[in-house]
């Protein structure tokens, strides 16, 4: 039996029934094995060492996911040294602010001190969601990242139809498309650098983000065989769940699963558990490794059961 210690936001604030931390933790259980959880303002040194402010929980895997019944505490408040659980999952939501840099950097000193963190800080640190696709540049649209707004404009005078985003945003927060002879691409683009003194992200637009976002979940370096194609509302161009998107699980096309297998062997050897890559059409458009989601989706619409599979490639990692 593990003891897997969950680095997570407050468990009655989740929505349950549809979080993907929730789906791990059940699946774990159902596996035989123990529970606790921290917030990230848990974590602490002291004395050199890193550790947690950790509670021990019960699921009761029959409660109704909708309600706050589904989990208790059975231990208080007590501090461990992280090496002394069998694995610390990061599972905490964005923002990726200093705090969770700091978090980071944590978590890196105590995979140094022998604790199994997944993922790992200094992967994490290592992989900004938007910027880490500018590696893999032959499966991305074209792509330019600046701060200057006249090189921007160049970019969108040459492509003519563009997106632009912040490298920090989440939920498809602060996405802009700029279309030729768009009246407000100047104020656009003076907001987004903060009078280029912010670095953004500029792509060609994909006109298939008509068909979704598609979010591949890649799990110790293998592709799950099933996407959740995020499909934008009417007049929307972010296909974001949280920008009302609607997901739909499918199948990896051949091109889904090119890319797939092409980064993650790669991604899992840097000590990335854990990946969601989010393609549209032909191309990556970024590789979330904070805390990668759709698992409750995918399973429920598929017979493929992603925190099942979680579960048993976290063990895999443990005994290897």
């Amino acid at each position: 039996m593990m003891h897997v210690l969950f680095i997570i936001d407050p468990l009655e604030h989740l929505k349950a029934y549809k979080d993907s931390s929730v789906a791990m933790m059940r699946a774990l259980v159902n596996r035989g094995h123990r529970l606790s959880v921290a917030l990230q303002s848990d974590l602490f040194i002291e004395q050199g060492l890193v550790k947690a402010s950790a509670k021990g929980i019960e699921l009761d895997l029959q409660a109704d996911l909708k309600g706050n019944q589904w989990w208790r505490y059975v231990s208080d408040s007590a501090d461990a040294s992280l090496h002394e659980f069998d694995a610390v999952l990061m599972r905490k939501d964005p923002p990726f602010d200093m705090e969770y840099v700091y978090s980071a950097h944590l978590l890196e000193y105590a995979h140094r001190q022998g604790a199994r963190v997944f993922n790992r800080g200094h992967a994490i640190l290592n992989h900004p969601e938007k910027l880490a696709i500018t590696e893999f540049a032959q499966f991305t649209a074209p792509t330019l990242v600046s701060r200057r707004i006249e090189q921007i404009k160049k970019f969108h005078e040459h492509h003519g139809d563009i997106i632009v985003k912040p490298l920090d945003g989440m939920g498809g927060t602060g996405i802009f498309r700029i279309q030729a002879g768009d009246a407000n691409r100047s104020a656009i683009l003076e907001t987004l650098t903060q009078d280029g003194t912010q670095t953004i992200m500029a792509q060609r637009y994909i006109p298939e983000i008509v068909e979704g976002d598609k979010r591949i979940l890649i799990i110790a370096g293998e592709p799950v065989p099933f996407a959740l194609a995020r499909i934008p509302l009417a007049g929307e161009t972010r296909g974001n769940l949280a920008a009302g998107g609607r997901g739909v699980a499918r199948a990896l096309t051949q091109r889904d699963w090119e890319i797939a297998q092409a980064l993650g062997p790669q991604l899992n050897a840097r000590g990335l558990l854990l990946v969601g890559l989010d393609v549209i059409g032909q191309y990556i458009t970024e590789i979330n490794v904070t805390s990668p989601t759709c698992f409750v989706e995918i399973t429920e619409q598929t017979d493929f059961d992603v925190g099942q599979r979680f579960a048993i490639a976290l063990e895999a990692a443990l005994n290897a």
